[in-house]
């Protein structure tokens, strides 16, 4: 079956964990994990599960605020759930869930959730249509309900700061 033949893919089949380790060069002074390394892992794993939902490399179009409520120290391990949880005709929106471990402890605690809009692009560079979204659950159908009104709010937000042309 070809890319184009897939009309629809559940949550499930976006589903991405990754874990690392925090090392010393990824930290301030401090040891605390920087911010920007953890929005890069964000990134990636969002990225990651936009691209096993649409078969196709996908880039990033906007992260929705950032805060992270507790530091995450060298030596845990960050650990990143990733899933879609709303799909346009080009554009998937990946939820991110971002814990720390502290594996010695066995403690682990969750740091922050992050909304970030992917586009799937062809080879060419061009956006390309994406499957459906299936909900399988009650709460996937809520996560899709608020993605669809998260999606709304950052259109309205990009017609609201568009430039103006002046005379």
């Amino acid at each position: 079956m070809s890319k184009s033949q897939i009309s629809e893919k559940t949550v499930k089949a976006s589903r991405v964990t990754l874990s690392q380790m925090m090392m010393p060069e990824m930290a301030n002074t401090h040891g605390n994990v920087h911010g920007g390394w953890i929005m890069k892992l964000v990134d990636e794993s969002g990225a990651l599960a936009c691209i096993r939902h649409a078969q196709h490399r996908v880039v990033t179009v906007s992260i929705d605020q950032m805060t992270f409520k507790h530091p995450i120290k060298i030596g845990d391990v960050i650990i990143l759930e990733a899933e879609l949880s709303y799909v346009g005709r080009t554009s998937m929106e990946a939820e991110v869930h971002v814990y720390a471990e502290n594996p010695i402890k066995g403690q682990k605690w969750h740091t922050n959730t992050a909304y970030l809009v992917y586009v799937a692009l062809d080879d060419d560079g061009n956006p390309v249509e994406v499957p459906h979204l299936i909900a399988e659950t009650e709460e996937q159908k809520i996560r899709m309900i608020h993605g669809v009104e998260r999606q709304e709010y950052r259109l309205k937000q990009i017609d609201k700061f568009q430039p103006r042309e002046t005379a």
